[in-house]
């Protein structure tokens, strides 16, 4: 079959079915965790379930759609080796694929690529993989990648626009059926992270042949929604800037096939913002102790923001990686916090006298929350010669609970100034 002639369920599951039996004899890929997780959703909402893709030995789902892919080489095609192009995730499949299965691979990443997703590339890949680096984001890597597979000979293992990437990626959804007739669940929807849409096509392929009333949603970030914009609108668009720190979904430019196979099998395609993403793994960290990377935690982060019709359902989100760098961790963490009001920047303005101080720690301390940090300034112009401003960081339980304590200084009379720092904008109470 060609890529684009016979995208029936039949035939894609069939392909799928042919990778999973591969993986079922090897010990590259293996079935990943799959468990409850409601304590992520408002309890009217849905019953969540999570597949940690994140576990996989590159942490992505990657892996899968490029290790069966170079399986497929020919004796020929092996000693000219291969070219890639990723974000990072693909590079450590295509990488892994490349040591065990003794072929040469050049792999192309965005200069703006996570250092760690580079180092643990060239680690894994040893002396089979040689690294190059060209432009800021995928769509631009990928043409500096083609250019050179074309002028080399070598064979290119497509991230997401291959039917047998997509293959490869359909395990996933192959693994939630298996697990789930385990445990005699049906499930009413399955959440995926999109980027280019190799994962969603598979997984919906999948799930869609197991069970046709099943729904597939996708989840892209809203600074890089072009399979979204081109699902709603029906015709494949680009998207002009990517703006997200979820750089494992940064795509430009959907694939023609993928587009095509969402068209087909995916009931909806939504977005979430930055700091939604945050604070999904944020909470993935806090209370499954699961460590995701932006791209894959979007699932999550639309399941736990409402923005899909899961009222009632029991519902399986896809967290597809895990391998985000250290300090963009720690201020994706400093940014759910914000984001969830659990840590916040208090400005007040009061009389400058003794005794102030202790009266509004009382007050924050009466209503429960934690001081970290304090400074005193001296009022400036507009305010009274006798005025000062208290600038407060602390902890809180939450939004509600933040709202406690500016409630409890207003009714002492105290004018308080919330800078809501992941907005840029001030509340003053």
């Amino acid at each position: 079959m060609s890529d684009m002639n016979d995208l029936t369920l039949e035939s894609v599951n069939a392909r799928i079915e042919k990778a999973a039996a591969f993986f079922s004899n090897k010990d590259i890929v293996y079935q990943t965790e799959f468990f409850g997780a409601d304590n992520l959703v408002k309890a009217d909402y849905c019953s969540l379930y999570l597949k940690l893709e994140n576990l996989l030995t590159t942490g992505s789902f990657k892996l899968r759609g490029a290790y069966y892919r170079m399986s497929l080489l020919t004796d020929d095609e092996k000693i000219r080796g291969v070219v890639a192009c990723s974000a990072g995730n693909h590079a450590q499949g295509v990488a892994l694929a490349a040591q065990k299965l003794g072929v040469k691979a050049t792999i192309f990443l965005p200069t703006v690529a996570p250092l760690y997703k580079v180092e643990a590339t060239k680690r894994i890949g040893g002396d089979n993989v040689e690294v190059k680096k060209h432009g800021t984001v995928y769509d631009d890597t990928y043409q500096a990648a083609w250019e050179y597979c074309q002028q080399i000979g070598a064979t290119f293992i497509h991230p997401f626009n291959n039917i047998d990437v997509i293959a490869g990626q359909g395990t996933v959804g192959h693994d939630i059926i298996k697990q789930c007739k385990s445990r005699k669940l049906t499930l009413d929807a399955v959440i995926v992270p999109v980027g280019g849409g190799g994962l969603i096509s598979g997984v919906a392929a999948a799930v869609k042949h197991a069970n046709p009333d099943c729904k597939v949603y996708g989840v892209q970030a809203s600074g890089a929604s072009g399979m979204c914009r081109s699902f709603k609108s029906g015709k494949l668009q680009d998207s002009k800037y990517i703006n997200t720190f979820a750089d494992g979904i940064a795509v430009r430019s959907p694939g023609k096939l993928t587009y095509e196979m969402c068209k087909q099998y995916v009931d909806d395609i939504v977005t979430v913002q930055d700091d939604e993403i945050a604070t999904a793994i944020l909470k993935l960290l806090e209370h499954h102790k699961c460590v995701s990377e932006g791209a894959g935690a979007v699932a999550v982060a639309a399941a736990m923001h409402g923005k899909l019709p899961l009222h009632g359902k029991r519902v399986c989100a896809i967290v597809s990686g895990g391998n985000i760098d250290i300090n963009i961790l720690s201020r994706v963490i400093n940014r759910g916090l914000l984001t969830t009001g659990r840590f916040t920047e208090l400005l007040i303005e009061m009389l400058d006298k003794p005794g102030s101080l202790a009266e509004v720690s009382a007050i924050i301390a009466n209503v429960g929350a934690n001081v970290v940090k304090l400074s005193h300034d001296q009022g400036g112009k507009g305010t009274k010669i006798t005025g000062c401003y208290l600038s407060i960081s602390l902890e809180t339980k939450d939004r509600k609970h933040l709202d406690e304590v500016i409630n409890a200084l207003k009714a002492k009379g105290y004018k308080v100034i919330y800078k809501e720092s992941n907005y840029e904008k001030n509340h003053i109470y």
